[in-house]
């Protein structure tokens, strides 16, 4: 499974990184909105950290995502915790 978060802590990706490979996925983790537009692709998933995103990194995210049949699952905080439990909702794990 192919994962994008968007949003989050900067200090934290290494170990975004670590969970979701715990979990089998691939993931990209956009905490800047550069190239957030070329790079998006089409993940089976989109976690979006709405307490640390820009309003226009959801802008962007929404329009490059409009056409895809993706599964869109929104998170006040970007803890390892939410992470884990967003995980466990939606992914089998292996």
């Amino acid at each position: 499974m192919s994962i994008a978060i968007i949003g989050g802590h900067d200090c934290m990706v290494r170990r975004y990184k670590e969970v979701c490979k715990g979990y089998k996925c691939k993931v990209k983790i956009f905490t800047q909105p550069q190239g957030l537009k070329d790079q998006l692709g089409s993940p089976d998933l989109v976690i979006l950290f709405t307490n640390t995103v820009s309003h226009k990194m959801i802008h962007i995210a929404n329009s490059v995502l409009s056409n895809e049949n993706v599964t869109i699952v929104r998170s006040h905080t970007s803890s390892l915790s939410a992470l884990k439990d967003i995980l466990n909702k939606n992914t089998v794990l292996a």
